[in-house]
């Protein structure tokens, strides 16, 4: 049987070089495809996205969600606290996890959480 290896999930944005720079100063690598589409990638450590400039992208009614896991959301909410869009406050959950929410312009939800120590 064939193994998974890694995944990418692919969000739509309403400007790929504004999402790119957005990402760099979150402190992921970019780089935009070099092809006709206006695509892009992101990566930090093991975790890689793509990118994808939508015209008709509304933030009010297609937005994209992700899950990253991390070794300290603490330290990663205080990196992207200067970051554009909204984020809240790290937490304590149920499930074991300490997370907090960045919702950024294009109103994707990056929720991020690390194991409770």
């Amino acid at each position: 049987m064939a193994a998974f290896e890694s995944v990418a999930p692919i969000i739509p944005v309403s400007d790929l070089e504004a999402a790119l720079a957005r990402y760099r100063s979150l402190g992921f690598t970019t780089r935009s495809y070099d092809g006709s589409e206006p695509y892009g990638f992101v990566d930090r450590d093991n975790v890689s996205l793509h990118l994808t400039e939508s015209p008709g992208h509304d933030p009010l009614t297609t937005a994209s969600m992700v899950y990253l896991y991390v070794s300290d959301a603490d330290a990663v909410h205080t990196e992207w606290s200067g970051a554009e869009g909204r984020l809240s406050p790290p937490r304590d959950t149920p499930w074991g996890l300490r997370e907090f929410a960045y919702v950024d312009p294009d109103g994707t939800l990056h929720r991020v959480g690390s194991p409770l120590r």
